[in-house]
């Protein structure tokens, strides 16, 4: 959890200076605490730990969770640009590494809704 964490809140200090990407965000208000929090939780399940998003919020259904946000090609990729960022910050093992990066690659197109 301590990883998934830290990685949340490096991505979320980009997105928090990217006044851009941030309009997106309805909580913007109270320092995205959230957001940051339903992102680790769900992360950490992803990626197997404890079913704690799912105990909160029930089952994930991303794409109908953004739908109400404009998610624009110009959003994926900022949003992409912080997440690889905090990546890097976090320096998992290569493997790791690839694996995070495919399946954010992944998420964030799947999460797009305007052109």
């Amino acid at each position: 959890m301590a990883f998934f964490e830290g990685l949340v809140d490096h991505f979320y200090q980009g997105v928090e200076g990217d006044p851009e990407l941030l309009a997106i965000y309805p909580d913007h208000a109270d320092h995205l605490a959230g957001a940051r929090h339903r992102l680790a939780l769900f992360l950490a399940q992803y990626w197997g730990g404890p079913t704690t998003y799912t105990v909160e919020r029930g089952q994930p259904r991303l794409f109908l969770r953004h739908v109400p946000f404009p998610i624009t090609p110009d959003a994926r990729d900022r949003w992409l640009t912080h997440m690889r960022a905090a990546i890097a910050s976090m320096d998992p093992p290569g493997h790791v590494t690839a694996r995070l990066l495919q399946y954010f690659d992944m998420a964030a197109e799947a999460m797009r809704n305007k052109e």
